[in-house]
């Protein structure tokens, strides 16, 4: 099994997504992540989402995605170069000499610290999802009150583009 980015565009329609989400679910495949947000063009949204297949369940997945009316074009980013980014919002206790550790381990990873109180600091942080699992391995679990993450987008690299 291994973990595919997923890109559909798609009719900015009621039930178009309750339709491509419960295709999934009736197949028995599970969605790690799931965004969706209209393009440029508010008549189309894009779908993308994460799930953990064999080549031969990604396949069908996509030919089955293919068959829904509402379904404009999908692209398996994992199969071409491609940039991915997730974000996360990450409120932990920062007391003590721990608020000056969060703080070098927040610039550290390139993240913000976007809120502070006496006792606590909600950190911003962008990144694939290596990079977000990695900021949380070094803030350390015990010091987590609540994580909110987005889940994975994503976009061609270079000149192709997933368009109408």
């Amino acid at each position: 099994m291994q973990q595919h980015l997923i890109s559909v565009l798609m009719e900015n329609e009621t039930g178009s997504l309750s339709r491509l989400v419960g295709l999934f679910s009736q197949r028995g495949y599970n969605i790690e992540t799931l965004n969706v947000a209209p393009t440029e063009d508010k008549t189309i949204s894009r779908l993308t989402l994460t799930t953990n297949a064999s080549p031969d369940k990604i396949e069908q997945i996509t030919k089955q995605l293919h068959k829904l009316i509402e379904v404009i074009k999908v692209i398996n980013l994992s199969a071409n170069p491609h940039i991915e980014r997730e974000l996360m919002l990450i409120k932990v206790r920062a007391t003590g000499a721990v608020r000056e550790e969060l703080k070098r381990s927040a610039d550290i990873f390139r993240a913000q610290i976007v809120d502070v109180t006496a006792n606590l600091y909600t950190i911003q942080i962008v990144g694939d999802t290596a990079k977000l699992d990695g900021f949380i391995d070094v803030v350390g679990r015990d010091r987590i009150l609540e994580v909110v993450r987005s889940g994975v987008i994503g976009i061609l690299r270079g000149e192709r583009t997933l368009s109408v």
